[in-house]
């Protein structure tokens, strides 16, 4: 009964960096939404943007990186 703190799988470090990879991760799809024409019969070229074509899948690639990171991360192991 003298240490009853439930043991997490991660450390708090871990979880911070889950967290932020989480936010990046939306919003890179935040940066990939948009481009829709008012009209349905006409073509609006703006979906085929920097920002929808490359930056955004950029952005969501290296947020699940970083979600592979915060996984594997051992703070224990570079600590001495």
């Amino acid at each position: 009964m003298k240490n009853d703190r439930k043991k997490f799988l991660l450390n708090r470090s871990n979880y911070k960096i889950l967290i932020i990879s989480v936010f990046i991760i939306l919003f890179g799809y935040v940066l990939m939404s948009g481009g829709k024409s008012e009209n349905p019969n006409e073509f609006n070229p703006e979906i085929f943007n920097f920002q929808r074509i490359r930056l955004a899948p950029t952005v969501i690639i290296f947020g699940f990186i970083l979600v592979i990171y915060s996984i594997l991360h051992n703070e224990k192991k570079w600590k001495k």
